[in-house]
């Protein structure tokens, strides 16, 4: 595999004060599971996550939920559940029953194809860990040693319900960080 992928880009970042006043970060990602117990067992004791409070069910005889949520107005939110997950960002699991639901996982070279990275620390023990825990572990790691993601060892794995997720690693750093001084979000100095 071939890394054609520079660290000067074409983007230059906007001024300080350009974009939405006041951001400070992303707070959670919202994603529907289909089975809300299955999906809280696996990342609290797989992954390692931290269960917190859940709400629900959402139902209403309006269109409440299209004008809201933009979701079918008989849509019904059984439940929603957040999690913390180590440094990083919440999870706002939901669990949805609807007309028009669509069931089957979108692929990353989907539309709104998405995958979720988790940051480790040890690389080998946590993907011996998945594999001990039998979850589907796609292909072989991949180290990259150039360009500028080079450091970082990754792998994706799915979820027991198909949803795709990545381990990640690069505990010396990533190559990009040497021709910056400006650095991506990074779980590691937290």
């Amino acid at each position: 595999m071939t890394d054609t992928s520079t660290s000067s880009g074409a983007f230059e970042p906007k001024a300080r004060g350009a974009g939405m006043p006041g951001l400070r970060g992303l707070d959670h990602v919202g994603f529907t599971v289909p089975d809300i117990d299955e999906a809280v067992d696996f990342f609290v004791n797989v992954i390692g996550c931290e269960p917190f409070y859940e709400l629900g069910p959402f139902e209403f005889a309006d269109d409440w939920m299209s004008r809201q949520l933009n979701v079918h107005p008989r849509a019904v939110m059984k439940k929603l559940k957040f999690l913390r997950c180590g440094n990083g960002s919440n999870f706002e699991l939901f669990e949805y029953s609807s007309p028009d639901q669509r069931t089957e996982q979108p692929k990353n070279s989907d539309i709104g194809g998405h995958h979720l990275a988790f940051y480790v620390d040890d690389f080998s023990r946590a993907l011996e860990h998945l594999r001990q825990n039998g979850v589907r572990v796609l292909g072989n790691p991949v180290s990259r040693d150039s360009g500028p993601s080079g450091g970082l060892t990754w792998v994706y794995f799915l979820t027991p319900w198909g949803m795709q997720c990545e381990l990640v690693s690069f505990p010396n750093g990533k190559a990009y960080e040497a021709t910056t001084e400006r650095r991506l979000w990074d779980t590691r100095i937290f």
